[in-house]
């Protein structure tokens, strides 16, 4: 590969430089608009009355809109107490502003795409004979998302995402026909850099590479050109939404999903981007906790179609697959297969909040014990109700956050929902050595779920994410041992949050108050 570190520093540089130059021409434009206001309120009272109008027409909307009462609660409270700049902000940041246009690509692709998928309802039945509750939970997921339930699909967890990358890359080098790659952020560094040799690789052998990120998650790590480097070496590279500041953008939904996906055959999701500080290379956080699966078997479709989804219905500019049928192989049955498989990805496009109701529905299922683990805790009533509830019933209800921050101001965030949690049973733990970025469920010892979906409300209401529901598996046992790991690593801080004082209470809804913001 024709890099070398000084060019990589310069293309983190420019990356760094790049979202500076964004951020302050969001700031300008917001401070333009509000110094246009005051001075033509200043000149003319009708102005501000008119301004006053649209921020209550605005309220009614987001008071009618189907979100989460304390999702809309937030931007009601900004926008009546400060008009103007609660009406801009809310203008920037705050729409679910994916545009018609958009909405239509990507149903034109799922209208092709997703009737290729089995309809699983001989899996659901053969679970529902064993465990009917989960099969509930599996025919919710396909009914709003359209992904089905599987057999015959092996499934391996990784506790460490080191291991999980380098299983990865041994499959990526036996690759024959195709190989798709779809992360939130990749970094030009040493951990991609290996990655990027086997593909070099492969393309060399004819294999069809395709890589595909979001702008917004990529940008302190690589810098614009690094596509057109990707296509010099010949992998299919495109970008997810890159940021341009401006009123009425896509640029709140970004996509989080990280899959991969070999010949149709295996593949990977979890927690990790392909970043040095994912394994470990670098530690800006203390030790950097994730995890990932591999799928092989039957289950792969669906985190084909997941990527294909993607790939095709970004841009109207773009030339998209004539068929999508070759993409798509029946993979024979693995030899060690077990239980039942449901990848599954959730959109901003539709209505339905299907990473938010399947953590639901894990706390609505347990009757033992339903862990969580998330590195950030933004999360709405109905969730907090949803855990808080299965607690009263007498389930061990506990939840694993990081005790090194990334982001201090969501890190004070995540701790002020503490309280609410606690008051009803819940069991907070931090995780001592580090920063802990995966996203896991399991439960009663036969259902588990690893993702890129975390608890708050970019995950669950902004951005396209993915996960992978299994049951009755090896994988399941697996992932309770980690969550074991993990408590061992961590410190229980319930009692400290079971009764705060007043004046944490006080900062602890001041913070609540810019959750949407997160």
């Amino acid at each position: 590969m024709s890099s070398n570190t000084m060019e990589t520093e310069a293309s983190v540089q420019n990356g760094i430089k790049r979202a500076v130059f964004a951020a302050i021409a969001i700031v300008l434009e917001v401070a333009f608009i509000l110094v246009m206001n005051i001075k033509f309120a200043e000149q003319a009272e009708w102005i501000a009355i008119g301004t006053r109008l649209l921020a209550a027409l605005i309220v009614l909307v987001i008071y009618n809109d189907n979100r989460p009462s304390s999702l809309k609660m937030s931007w009601i409270i900004f926008i009546m107490a400060m008009p103007i700049f609660g009406v801009t902000l809310y203008l920037l940041v705050g729409l679910n502003s994916h545009t018609r246009a958009m909405r239509e690509r990507y149903q034109k692709v799922d209208e092709r795409l997703f009737p290729l998928l089995p309809d699983g309802e001989d899996s659901i039945r053969r679970l529902s004979e064993q465990d009917n509750r989960a099969a509930n939970i599996a025919r919710y997921v396909h009914r709003a998302s359209g992904y089905p339930l599987y057999e015959d699909t092996a499934i391996t967890y990784y506790d460490d995402a080191a291991k999980g990358i380098e299983a990865q890359k041994r499959d990526l080098a036996r690759a024959q026909k195709f190989i798709f790659m779809e992360y939130h952020a990749i970094e030009d560094a040493e951990s991609w850099h290996a990655i990027q040799r086997v593909l070099e690789d492969r393309v060399r052998a004819g294999v069809d590479v395709r890589v595909f990120y979001d702008d917004m998650g990529s940008m302190g790590f690589v810098n614009t050109d690094f596509v057109d480097r990707l296509e010099a070496v010949g992998i299919k590279a495109k970008v997810f939404n890159p940021f341009m500041p401006g009123l009425n953008l896509f640029l709140n939904n970004r996509d989080h999903r990280k899959v991969t996906v070999i010949d149709g055959l295996v593949g990977y999701t979890g927690g990790y981007n392909l970043a040095n500080e994912y394994f470990n290379i670098t530690h800006p956080f203390g030790h950097w906790k994730d995890t990932g699966v591999r799928l092989e078997g039957k289950a792969v479709k669906s985190l084909t179609a997941t990527f294909l989804e993607m790939w095709n219905a970004v841009s109207d500019s773009d030339v998209d697959d004539v068929s999508y049928r070759h993409f798509l192989p029946e993979p024979p049955s693995a030899p060690d297969a077990q239980g039942f498989v449901l990848p599954y990805a959730d959109s901003p496009m539709d209505d339905q909040m299907v990473g938010e109701d399947v953590y639901i529905s894990v706390a609505e299922y347990a009757q033992s014990y339903a862990w969580f683990v998330t590195p950030y805790l933004i999360i709405t009533d109905e969730m907090t109700h949803a855990l808080g509830l299965a607690a009263k019933r007498g389930v061990d209800v506990r939840v694993i956050t990081p005790g090194i921050p990334d982001k201090k101001m969501v890190y004070e965030l995540t701790r002020s929902y503490y309280h609410s949690l606690v008051r009803n049973g819940v069991r907070i733990f931090e995780y001592t050595p580090g920063f802990c970025h995966c996203k896991m469920s399991v439960a009663d010892d036969v259902l588990a779920t690893c993702g890129t979906i975390n608890m708050d409300y970019r995950s669950l209401y902004h951005h396209f994410e993915n996960g992978c529901l299994y049951y009755g598996s090896d994988a399941v046992a697996d992932t309770k041992r980690d969550f074991e790991w993990m408590f061992a690593q961590s410190r229980e801080v319930t009692e400290s949050y079971r009764a705060p004082g007043a004046g944490m209470r006080l900062r602890m809804l001041f913070l609540r108050l810019f959750s949407p913001l997160m």
